[in-house]
């Protein structure tokens, strides 16, 4: 599109048919907010509630949100929480239901110019209204198969109102319809662990600090940040962690531990505690790891007896890695090195520390978000086996201690119930139709743009065959697709087949974007709840208290879809009964019966009412993963189909997948930096971790907090000094990232964080098209814009985002607005 935004938007405006409401016309927040609140005291209030990046107190004043400050057991407050006004604020806001203009006036589902954001703004009812006839017509002329409400991601905060509970609650009250399985930060990991460990082990209790920290001699960070990931919580984060990554920082100084990130690049982890940096090639770990089991087992510092104990497939794996079965190669460090570029010494020395004493693996979950995901994670645990540890304080493997406050000591306190997802018992719905007409009725998470592509497209996936459904509505309530999947142009394309899509959500996302219809839910902070204070600590009850009225025509997803119920009298039994405060006071008796062994908590008015904000459930205890299994195997088997750690699946084997065999495996990737795959044309990994001043795509519309880390108002890409210089560019420079699947605008923040042949730029950027059209440049920075559309393997068919290649030069054209903030194009 040669045209700039700004001049399209001024050539609409001077059509007569046409009217225009640029972000300049909107107002002032401030003024817009006075219009919809009621002004408090003039000292002003406080009030507690809750949120990702932790508990939190805000004032109150005329109606408004004036103050954001940690609540005082919070020693270890994320810097986002200065971010938190913004999203009540925020420009991007969803403020009325809207309708995009050529579905509304075509109504023959103008595909082709979906993502031109141009909407109109109608009444609730309007807008609920077609949502339903749109329902009842795919329900009518398909049936469920063509209906996708299997949406679900992050949402805010707060246990009632789950806004994919409500949303799938209430379109199961009127119809079937296709659902995923997995998810896209865990995939790969998910699904090879139950085989190898006998559960998913990325959503598990770990370890506890305190025994990591008396017991452990080394601790290896592989492709783990937890200082940066930890700032966010599944629930209300206590950020309890950081007093014991103080506490290791202490002991590194020291030297009473020894710790070492394996890790491309130096991360915010390593340059905090100080510690030793293991640099290995991008999406070659399995080459060191297999290494590494090649010194141990050579060399004889492998635990034959727990091995015989507690493990079984060993000798199914060795001959591999000794040469003697499949590619007839022999993984010696010296083969490793040319692979990974850790030399073959290195490797050796760093096998023998690892037996040397008490280690203690963590692992991160971006490692596993490549092609062959499901081979790093396999290894890992083949690689714990081999040093016998696990199941001991401070040894053995974990995939979870960056997430969620995983290793705090847990009281084991019962945290409140929700919202029901499902219809009740007895419950059928209006449609009552479960012939899917053979198309699978789940699929996996990562494989939904293939389903509207591929329609009948049969799969492989863990084990059985899937048909991929023919997608004709989309659904999705508090969740971002636009984000979290990858390369947007063959979404673009996707997206150009469905008829309608639906989306539910407070602020005006890429996935609003690219909507038919667009409902204003309001933000957590606009309405009351309860949570769990510590997602895994289990520390105590939040009350999450309301801030401010719902702005502008913004509801409760509860009001929103007990109204979108009344269209086929469902409301009494999608809402029990009960209005809002009921459901929070139920969810809180229920979580007080389940605690009575173990706290005295207060009735709900007393516990609603106290300045505190949260019951404290008291101390945690420590806790060793997988101790049990390891003092008795036969009484506390893993759920494997052995009930043994099975370093050889003889399922995984029966499958006969080419990708994903009977052992972990190398598997050269379809593109790869360092010599690899495509790095002839495209030289640069692209790295797309989880962000430092975001949780995911939330928080990218606070527009102050923002400001605080773009250059030029475009997302960062970080670089090494060396790339940077060999393309002539400098610190602060707005850059374009592309290869052969999309093209991107970023600014450049150069770092010797970044070893030549890789760059970053955080995942959650909002992408920002420069037109609808495939192939348009992404003006703002979304790294989806470039990644790759395939799954890991036949077994997960999970993301492969970091398996991409790309190249960076200097910004020399007319430069573009940022079109990713702001809402929609308003127009009559």
């Amino acid at each position: 599109m040669s045209l700039s935004r700004r001049k399209f938007l001024k050539g609409l405006a001077t059509t007569s048919a046409v009217s225009v409401i640029g972000p300049s016309l909107l107002g002032s927040v401030a003024k817009a907010a006075e219009e919809v609140t009621s002004p408090y005291s003039a000292d002003g209030v406080w009030k507690v509630t809750g949120s990702h990046w932790g508990a939190f107190r805000a004032k109150i004043y005329n109606g408004q949100v004036t103050e954001v400050e940690p609540l005082p057991r919070d020693k270890y407050p994320t810097e986002m929480l200065k971010g938190i006004k913004g999203i009540i604020y925020s420009p991007s806001r969803v403020r009325y239901p809207m309708v995009r203009l050529d579905w509304l006036k075509r109504h023959k589902y103008s595909g082709d110019t979906r993502g031109n954001n141009r909407f109109v703004r109608v009444t609730w009812d309007e807008a609920l209204d077609l949502f339903y006839k749109e329902l009842e017509r795919i329900q009518k002329d398909y049936g469920p198969w063509a209906l996708n409400a299997g949406m679900t991601g992050w949402r805010q905060t707060g246990q009632f109102q789950s806004c994919t509970s409500h949303m799938q609650r209430a379109v199961g009250m009127h119809g079937n319809f296709t659902t995923k399985v997995g998810d896209y930060s865990t995939g790969a990991g998910q699904t090879i662990l139950p085989y190898v460990l006998g559960s998913t082990e990325v959503y598990a209790q770990g370890t506890s600090w305190p025994l990591i920290l008396e017991n452990s001699d080394t601790v290896i960070w592989w492709a783990n940040d937890p200082l940066k990931n930890t700032q966010v919580g599944w629930q209300a984060e206590t950020h309890d962690s950081y007093m014991y990554y103080e506490q290791l920082k202490d002991k590194v100084a020291k030297g009473e531990i020894k710790v070492i990130c394996v890790d491309p690049v130096k991360s915010k982890t390593q340059n905090y505690l100080q510690c030793d940096h293991q640099y290995v090639n991008p999406q070659t770990d399995v080459p060191f790891m297999l290494g590494i089991a090649y010194t141990l087992y050579t060399e004889e510092l492998y635990d034959k007896k727990f091995i015989d104990t507690y493990a079984l497939g060993f000798e199914e794996f060795i001959p591999y890695v000794m040469g003697k079965s499949q590619d007839k190669v022999e993984k010696t460090p010296e083969w490793a090195e040319k692979i990974c570029g850790v030399k073959a010494d290195d490797i050796r020395a760093f096998a023998r520390l690892l037996a040397k004493g008490r280690t203690q693996l963590i692992f991160g979950w971006a490692v596993q978000r490549q092609q062959h995901g499901e081979q790093p994670y396999w290894m890992g645990a083949v690689i714990a086996t081999m040093l016998g540890q696990i199941g001991l304080p401070g040894g053995g493997i974990s995939y979870s201690h960056h997430y969620s406050g995983v290793g705090i000591p847990p009281t084991g306190a019962a945290g409140p119930g929700g919202f029901p997802r499902n219809l009740d018992e007895g419950m059928k719905p209006i449609w009552d139709n479960n012939d899917y007409k053979g198309y699978s009725k789940t699929m996996p998470v990562a494989r939904w743009i293939d389903a509207i592509l591929e329609p009948g497209k049969e799969i492989n996936y863990n084990g059985s065959k899937v048909i991929l459904p023919d997608t004709k509505m989309l659904v999705v309530s508090g969740c971002n697709p636009w984000h979290h999947h990858q390369n947007r142009n063959r979404m673009k394309t996707a997206f150009q087949k469905l008829q309608t899509v639906v989306t539910i959500d407070f602020a005006w996302t890429a996935t609003c974007r690219f909507s038919d219809i667009v409902l204003p839910a309001c933000t957590q902070y606009e309405r009351d709840d309860i949570d769990l204070y510590g997602a895994y600590s289990g520390t105590g009850i939040l009350a999450m208290h309301k801030l401010v009225d719902p702005m502008y025509q913004s509801r409760t997803d509860f009001a929103i879809f007990t109204d979108f119920c009344r269209r086929f009298n469902r409301s009494k039994e999608f809402t029990r009964g009960m209005d809002e405060r009921q459901w929070i006071r139920s969810l809180y008796d229920g979580c007080k019966e389940a605690n009575k062994e173990k706290a005295e908590m207060p009735d709900f008015d007393t516990f609603w009412a106290d300045e505190k904000g949260w019951f404290d459930f008291g101390p945690g205890e420590n806790y060793t993963s997988h101790a049990k299994f390891r003092e008795d195997p036969e009484i506390n088997p893993l759920g494997t189909p052995s009930g043994f750690i099975e370093i050889y699946s003889r399922k995984i084997a029966g499958y006969k997948y080419e990708h994903c065999q009977g052992h972990p495996m190398w598997f050269e990737k379809a593109e790869r930096s360092h010599g690899g795959p495509g790095s002839d044309k495209f030289p640069l990994w692209l790295q797309s971790c989880h962000p430092n001043k975001r949780l995911h795509s939330q928080m990218c519309e606070s527009d102050a907090f923002r400001a605080t880390y773009t250059v030029q108002d475009r997302e960062p890409v970080y670089m090494s000094p060396e790339d940077a210089k060999a393309r002539g560019i400098k610190d602060g420079d707005l850059v374009r990232v592309f290869n052969d699947r999309g093209q991107l605008l970023a600014g450049a923040v150069v770092e010797d964080n970044y070893p030549p042949g890789v760059i970053r730029i955080y995942e959650g950027a909002w992408y920002g098209p420069l037109s609808e059209k495939v192939g348009a440049i992404d003006t703002y920075g979304d790294p989806n814009t470039l990644t790759m559309d395939i799954g890991t393997s036949e077994l997960a068919q999970a993301t492969s985002a970091n398996t991409v290649v790309v190249n960076v030069e200097k910004y020399t054209g007319e430069v573009p607005p940022v079109t990713s903030f702001g809402g929609p194009i308003y127009v009559s």
